[in-house]
């Protein structure tokens, strides 16, 4: 075929921060390659990235060595330079980890030293130091991580978009794809238009696995939506800034933490339940496609057979604002359920292979014509820019 012939150079499905910083990078590794981004909602940003906590991750939980934990050290500091540059609201708070049981601190102890290992300055706290930094909090240890921050995603989302200088194509969801490995990538959108590229990139987050199937792959995986769902704090000044219990390593979860976000508010949250659809930020929020093949994937069954005692208590905290107010109150004994709003709820797509293992790694998959980002929750949003850089990277070898 022809230049003439294609409509762009890259396709890139998907307008949440991974896609969007992908079209930025695409244009500053290779000035003049034609990308258009391809978004079925009408604006960026719809999905996980405008509705996480906002938080600009420092790295400190992810293994060394791993994409998460070399993308999120990186991808913080250009975070805060990006927001900076283009005068988008943020603030570097740091953080606290706090442990409020004695079987946690082999645990805090060991984020000390992944920590250090990548790099991070991680200062140790006893229970006085804990209180100079948030006077409602307590806790037996803690640990203060200085390059946590917050900032505005929705609108980094936003600024990549103009800055990349791409084609971006709102209400346009694609339902058919059709890869000619000699000759390139045909799509087809819901509006009966039908574009032609060069490459294309899937960064379609909650529906990675669909777009996957649609060109021909089989990914290996599939995505398991979880609700985080979220409450309010109605006296904000109960926290000062970022505030998280001690993660458990065998789950991608963070637990039920105190974010001050960048307008002031406090939120509370995430639990993470099982979601009825991939957009399920209710429980009223029904797909009964959507949910069947969730339960159709063996390894949905084989993570509710190996962890059900923690899903059983997320549940709970999903179902009772009491048992929700409980897990706050461990590090925030001042609150009561009276202090707590509900607000809006978030959906992660978490990647879940057949096995059962939650896929604890940003995952990308490539075959003739196709760039593939299976799995890119948290901290995704913090680790967008180098994300996007190393998305187009492959996109440009396969263009060569």
């Amino acid at each position: 075929m022809s230049e003439s012939a294609y409509d762009a150079d890259v396709l890139v499905v998907g307008g949440g921060i991974v896609g969007l910083s992908t079209a930025y990078a695409l244009s500053r590794a290779a000035p003049g390659t034609r990308v258009t981004v391809l978004e079925k909602e009408t604006g960026p940003a719809r999905h996980q990235t405008g509705r996480n906590s906002g938080v600009i991750h420092s790295g400190v939980y992810y293994r060394p060595g791993s994409l998460k934990a070399d993308f999120a050290v990186r991808g913080a500091a250009e975070m805060v330079k990006f927001c900076a540059e283009y005068d988008i609201a943020h603030a570097v708070t740091g953080k606290l980890i706090v442990a409020t049981d004695r079987a946690e601190l082999p645990r805090l102890h060991a984020l000390v030293q992944r920590g250090r290992e990548n790099g991070i300055p991680v200062r140790e706290l006893g229970p006085a130091q804990i209180a100079e930094y948030e006077p409602q909090v307590r806790g037996l240890a803690g640990i203060h991580v200085g390059t946590t921050g917050v900032c505005d995603f929705a609108a980094v989302a936003a600024q990549l978009a103009q800055a990349s200088g791409a084609d971006i194509r709102y209400g346009a969801e694609v339902t058919h794809i059709d890869r000619r490995a000699d000759r390139g990538v045909a799509v087809r959108t819901t509006d009966g238009r039908v574009l032609r590229a060069r490459v294309l990139v899937n960064c379609a987050g909650l529906y990675c696995d669909r777009v996957a199937r649609l060109a021909g792959d089989d990914p290996g995986m599939r995505i398991v939506p979880f609700r985080g769902e979220y409450y309010e704090l109605t006296r904000p000044e109960l926290v000062r800034g970022l505030v998280y219990p001690v993660p458990d390593p065998a789950f991608p979860f963070l637990g039920v933490h105190l974010t001050r976000g960048i307008d002031g508010s406090v939120h509370l949250g995430p639990n993470a339940v099982p979601a009825l659809a991939r957009e399920g930020y209710a429980w009223s929020a029904l797909r009964p496609s959507e949910l069947a093949a969730t339960l159709a994937w063996p390894g949905s069954w084989r993570i509710a057979r190996r962890h059900w005692r923690y899903g059983a208590g997320e549940l709970r905290r999903s179902l009772s604002k009491e048992a929700f107010t409980a897990a706050v109150r461990r590090l925030l004994p001042a609150v009561t359920a009276d202090d707590l709003r509900p607000t809006a709820a978030g959906v992660r797509a978490q990647a879940v292979l057949r096995d059962g293992t939650l896929a604890d790694d940003f995952l990308f998959h490539e075959s003739p014509r196709l760039v593939h980002v299976l799995n890119a929750p948290s901290p995704a949003a913090t680790a967008s820019l180098p994300i996007g850089r190393e998305v187009a990277r492959r996109a440009l070898a396969a263009l060569d």
